[in-house]
């Protein structure tokens, strides 16, 4: 009696849609298990987080203005109130309670009740009897010469700080992906002329390139976040073309290719996408890089307006008293715990993403 065997059956190993699903979601997830192993990387995600978070509340979390007062029977929210108009979402109704003194109000009893933010201080609001006061009372961490409280200070300017951050390495890193995926795609005459031009800003000092052009065009926020982003791309650009010399090679896109397929589309939907990894890490690192630039620009007085309050211009503020320490000692903190986050992330980022770094 003979047996009929039968042959086990063989795996679709041809890939589908699914399987490229399922082999993207395990790479996330592998990436995300590597990233979490790294302690400090985690740790400076939730500082960061933390930060993002004050400066968005930072109206809720220091102002001149109560966030809540019954004045004369009726019930009103001046910090909400100055937040939406901030934003162009409403205006200031009546009028008249748009520049009232709430604070002298409350000392004189005139208000039925009112609630204070944390700190009740505004970050520009003076009071020459207070300058130079210790960390002490209403002052969590003291003032400066004209009074304004330095923890107010710290919360708001950290709006500046963060959004130049953001800002600048976004500039960054949009330039240097353009310049690096023209030069290592289509090689020849372009990749010579991108290359000369990226040798040529690696070889100007960018601090004082960013000096001339703030110089020229003014002390605004804008200014510099464009001064910074137009003169710290070289780092991404050389980064996406490596990357982009060795994907461009692949036999998918030379298949991509020969299909007629235009490259504009080829770049963007093929090599851009295995390419870019490299470019998330440096952006973590650009962010660190632009808030140091902007704290030296308001340092040395050439950052944003005298009138804007920023980590740079607090520190700036310690070297006409060099017997506050407060002064010095907490914006420089801030400055120090924000870029070395930054710098965690970004190395947490290399270490998941990099095979060869894994354990």
């Amino acid at each position: 009696m003979s047996t009929v065997t039968k042959e086990p059956e063989q795996k679709n190993s041809e890939s589908t849609p699914e399987n490229k699903v399922q082999e993207l979601e395990s790479y996330s997830s592998l990436v995300k298990k590597q990233f979490k192993k790294n302690i400090l990387a985690v740790i400076s995600v939730y500082i960061v987080i933390f930060l993002i978070l004050v400066a968005i509340f930072a109206d809720f979390l220091a102002y001149e203005k109560p966030l809540y007062v019954k004045y004369q029977g009726e019930s009103h929210f001046p910090v909400i109130k100055d937040y939406m108009v901030s934003m162009g979402l409403t205006k200031w109704s009546p009028p008249e309670l748009t520049y009232i003194n709430w604070k002298t109000l409350d000392d004189e009893n005139k208000l039925d009740a009112v609630v204070w933010a944390p700190v009740p201080y505004g970050p520009s609001e003076v009071d020459l009897l207070t300058g130079l006061s210790k960390p002490a009372g209403d002052h969590y961490l003291g003032t400066d010469q004209v009074g304004r409280d330095l923890l107010s200070g710290l919360i708001h300017g950290s709006r500046i700080s963060l959004s130049v951050g953001f800002v600048a390495a976004g500039i960054s890193v949009l330039i240097g992906i353009t310049l690096g995926s023209l030069a290592g795609f289509f090689g020849g005459k372009v990749d010579i002329i991108i290359s000369r031009l990226i040798e040529i800003m690696m070889n100007f000092p960018v601090f004082f390139l960013i000096i001339v052009i703030v110089a020229i065009y003014g002390s605004s926020i804008w200014y510099v976040m464009l001064a910074i982003g137009l003169t710290t791309w070289t780092v991404e650009a050389r980064l996406i073309r490596g990357e982009i010399l060795k994907v461009r090679n692949m036999e998918y896109i030379t298949a991509a290719t020969s299909l007629g397929i235009p490259n504009w589309k080829i770049v963007f939907r093929h090599v851009l996408p295995n390419s870019v990894a490299p470019v998330l890490v440096s952006g973590a690192f650009a962010i660190a890089g632009a808030i140091i630039y902007e704290a030296a620009l308001s340092f040395f007085g050439l950052g944003v307006s005298a009138t804007t309050v920023t980590w740079g211009s607090l520190l700036n503020a310690s070297r006409a008293a060099s017997n506050a320490w407060w002064l010095a000692i907490f914006p420089g903190l801030a400055i120090f715990i924000s870029v070395v986050s930054y710098n965690l992330i970004g190395e947490g980022l290399r270490d998941a993403l990099d095979p060869r770094l894994r354990d």
